[in-house]
This record gives structure tokens, sequence and C-alpha cells, in this order.
């Protein structure tokens, strides 16, 4: 037990070792532990006991439409930029029951699935993707409308976050301010040096869990070290993003601009870039009968603006084209996002970009549509 008492305004240093005895900690408290893993030659989110689960060594080498996992044998256990998968699918699932009818004896009856959900301790969380999380706290807990499922399961989360001293060869996440340094919305926030992991406390959930350990405070060496990184990490951004603020204006005002037939001439609308998307929120229902015509299920399950049914409407396609369903996506996350939900809807994590097949870059599309000007005419 640390007989010092630990305060929210103060960082302190934990052993690396010692990260075991805060997960079983958190699984004591009855959390299940999931964070980053190596599993099939990519970086995903899963169930972890300790650090003999996390990618320790791995470096990822990501361009447009290329990504690949090196085994190193550096000491990092967090250094890894994570794949396709996102944190999203913990609040947000890609598939999910809202209730199903079930036929007894010539009657149907209504049955709504449990609201209880499991309490998740999140390990590893980058600063992007608390951000992430943050536009769909926006989109799912508004004054007028509360999501129960994303809000029963987003009040049973704990966050274990980590600064982000090696960001990814597509990241541009500092040219947002999302990014690389985390600064709220975290229970618990290390930043990983070679020896330790320094620990700064966002919650007096997180408090109680880290006082038993055996922290010291941090030393003056340790603090001047963790801010060169992230100093560092500011500077070597895979991507760029300049004046993001001008976006909204920039790209409502050139809804003619060339740039968009030129992407939409190689995008194949497979809609990749929204479903990696840690922000993206589209949804549509299925109903399903089961065989023997005894169960109707209704589940909510993700969509994209990618999707030519999503904008299908009575008596036609409010976007049937694919340069128009491209360009309703990027003036929604870098324009009128804006508007709805006061943020942008890009955290610059770069998985568009890393996981778009045809190799599609986001920051190089704004970056046409922003340096050369608009003609006149054109499709609206």
């Amino acid at each position: 037990m640390n007989e010092r008492t630990l305060t929210a305004d103060v960082v302190v240093a934990l052993p690396k070792p010692r990260l075991d005895d805060l997960l079983a900690a958190l699984r004591q408290r009855g959390y299940q532990t999931h964070g980053p893993r190596l599993r099939d030659g990519v970086v995903s989110y899963g169930p972890i006991e300790g650090l003999k689960d996390l990618p320790r060594g791995v470096v990822v080498h990501q361009e447009a439409g290329r990504y690949r996992v090196e085994q190193t044998d550096h000491p990092l256990y967090f250094a890894a930029t994570p794949g396709a998968d996102s944190w999203k699918r913990y609040l947000f699932p890609p598939r999910r029951e809202l209730f199903h009818f079930q036929r007894d004896k010539g009657h149907w009856e209504a049955v709504v699935p449990s609201a209880e959900v499991p309490r998740y301790a999140l390990i590893g969380v980058r600063p992007c993707e608390l951000a992430a999380m943050a536009v769909q706290d926006a989109v799912f807990l508004r004054e007028d409308f509360t999501d129960p499922h994303y809000h029963a399961a987003r009040e049973r989360l704990f966050i274990v976050a980590v600064n982000c001293l090696h960001p990814g060869d597509t990241c541009f996440c500092a040219s947002l301010g999302t990014g690389p340094e985390a600064s709220s919305g975290y229970d618990l926030l290390l930043t990983e040096l070679d020896d330790v992991f320094l620990v700064a406390v966002g919650s007096e959930a997180g408090r109680e869990v880290l006082q038993p350990l055996p922290w010291e405070p941090a030393n003056a060496f340790w603090l001047s070290q963790a801010q060169r990184g992230l100093d560092h990490a500011r500077q070597a951004m895979g991507r760029h993003l300049p004046d993001a603020d001008s976006l909204p204006e920039t790209l409502l005002s050139n809804l003619n601009h060339p740039a968009w037939d030129e992407v939409a001439a190689r995008c194949l609308s497979c809609a990749n870039c929204t479903q990696v998307c840690p922000t993206c929120f589209c949804w549509d229902v299925q109903d399903e009968i089961a065989l023997d015509g005894e169960t109707v299920t209704r589940f909510r399950v993700w969509d994209s603006c990618f999707s030519p049914q999503l904008s299908y409407l009575a008596g036609g396609n409010a976007r049937p084209t694919v340069r128009a369903r491209y360009r309703q996506w990027v003036t929604h996350k870098f324009a009128s996002w804006v508007r709805q939900f006061g943020t942008l809807g890009c955290v610059g994590c770069g998985r568009c970009i890393t996981w778009c097949p045809a190799g599609i870059d986001i920051t190089e599309t704004l970056a046409a549509v922003r340096n050369t000007p608009q003609p006149a005419g054109g499709e609206p």
C-alpha cells in the first residue's frame, strides 16, 4: 500500500511491470480490460490481461492504401499505431439487436434485450480517439435525444489513455488539435518512457485505482523526457492539414471544384473509409425473419454515406454518383458537421487514408480544393 496521498494535479511514475497490477485492480472492480494486440498482422483491440498481451516492440508502417507491421526489439508497448479497428465499436457496435418479436401460440410477443452492458476498461486510448469519443458524444448524447444503448455503455467505461509519442505515417492529429497529447476525457493518462509509465489522474475513479500501487512522484528528468517526446511527435506527423479552421468556408464555396471529379474517378465507393472512421455514425435498421417463421428481429447496423441506398428517397436518389457521395462525406466532415455539432467530424487519425484500397488521401483532396480556383458553372 502506498502511504503517500495521490492528488489530481501531480504526475507520478509507475514501474512498467506494475501495469499488470493496474489491470488486475481494474478487473477486481468488475471491468473487462481491453487494449491493443497484434493479431493476424494487424494491431486491433481485444481482451488483455497484462503486458504480455500488448504489441511490445511492434512498429507500424502506413501509407495511402498500405499497412504493414514490423517486429523490432525496442522496449515500448504502446508505440504501434492502431489498424482499422477503433474503440467506436465498444460504444456504437457494428450490429446491435434492438428488439425481436416471438410468436407464441398464435400471438406475437415483443422482447427487448437487456440494457445491461459490460464494464470495459479501455487501455491505451490515444488522444485522437478520445477526441473521436467526444464527437460521438455530441451525436448520441444530445440535449434533445440520448441514445440509451450508447449512454449505458459510455457511463460504464474506464479509460486509460496514452499520449502518442510515435505518430503514424498517415496521422495528422496535430493539425486539428486532437493530439498527440491528451488533455481530458480519461480516468488515467499514461506517457510511456523506456523504463516507466508516467501517469496523470483524470478522475476520482482513476485516483482510487492508482492510489494503492507503488507509484512515486515523477522527477524532472522523466517529465522533461516526456515533453521532448511530445514536441517531437508534433513535428513527426506523417500528414499535415494547415489552417483547418478555414475549411468549412473553403469547402462550401467550392462545391463545383474539379478535384471532386478527379477523386471520384478513383473512388470505388466501397465505404472502407467510413467503416474504419472513429467518428462516422450513419446507421440503418434491418429486419431478419427466422427460417421457422417464429421470430422476427430488428437490428441496428452501421451504414455509410457511400452506400447508394442511404440517400435513396421517394422518387430517386439524392446522391446518385460517386462524386456526389464522396463530396458529401468530405464536406460533412470538414464543414457542415461544424454547424451541426460545433466541431469538425475528423480527428486526424489517418485511418481513411491507410485503409483506402485506391490510395486516396483526404489531406491531398483538401489541399487541392484549397489551393486551386474553382471554375464557374459545373455540377452543383
